[in-house]
């Protein structure tokens, strides 16, 4: 069986897609071929690489990506991590089921925390979301029958 191949679509492809695609691959190789790209690239969030870092998932070697770069990928879902990239999400092919999954932005969140520690603390949060969604994969993306 050929794994699902789901892209995670964020506003910047920077963190929440990004932690997303390395829960994928972490969690789930052979059952999911994981992708993430941005409407816009903001480049690689550094607290969210040392968040997954903590969790033992090496996310440092990624980068951001637009969503032109992976266009011709025939993706089985995209799932849109953040409203922005949901309302600006563009048209894919009939066979590409979109869903929307809304996380927290933790960079917005952190800018108003009153230490570094506890702007760590709103990653870990949103991580520890994502790892919870992506482990349900592929199952939560089919409803049920």
């Amino acid at each position: 069986m050929n794994p699902v191949r789901i892209l995670f679509l964020c506003t910047g492809n920077s963190c929440r897609s990004q932690m997303a695609e390395g829960w994928a691959r972490h969690i789930k190789p052979g059952i999911i071929e994981p992708y993430s790209a941005g409407i816009k690239t903001h480049g690689l969030n550094p607290h969210a690489v040392a968040v997954m870092q903590e969790a033992g998932v090496d996310i440092s070697q990624h980068r951001s990506k637009l969503l032109d770069e992976v266009k011709d990928i025939p993706f089985d879902y995209v799932v849109t991590v953040c409203g922005h990239a949901h309302e600006n999400c563009p048209l894919f092919p009939v066979k590409t089921t979109v869903v929307h999954v809304g996380f927290d932005d933790p960079p917005s969140l952190a800018a108003q925390a009153e230490s570094e520690e506890a702007a760590l603390d709103i990653y870990r949060r949103v991580r520890d979301e994502i790892r919870a969604y992506v482990a349900g994969l592929p199952e939560a993306l089919t409803p049920p029958a």
